[in-house]
């Protein structure tokens, strides 16, 4: 997958990278959120970004934009589906 300029041709491509700060899409995570708006403990699976801002998704919600610090890993990603 790439993007392309005006006339077609590459200029930039998705990074092959698959962790980012330790964690990897799929990881079941627990997030201890001591300051900010999002305040609160979240245990789910995590979805990744680059820039170390992750989403975690609950049983009942999920949350966007919390930051990569306030992680840790109960469960990494192996294959299968769990319940958080």
């Amino acid at each position: 997958m790439c993007g392309t300029d005006k006339f077609g041709f590459p200029i930039r491509h998705r990074t092959n990278k698959q962790i980012h700060y330790g964690f990897s899409t799929g990881d079941i995570v627990k997030a201890v959120v001591t300051g900010g708006k999002k305040v609160g403990n979240y245990v789910g699976r995590v979805l990744c970004r680059a820039t170390g801002s992750f989403d975690i998704a609950t049983k009942s919600e999920r949350v966007s934009g919390i930051n990569h610090k306030y992680c840790s890993t109960t469960h990494q990603k192996d294959g299968y589906s769990y319940s958080s």
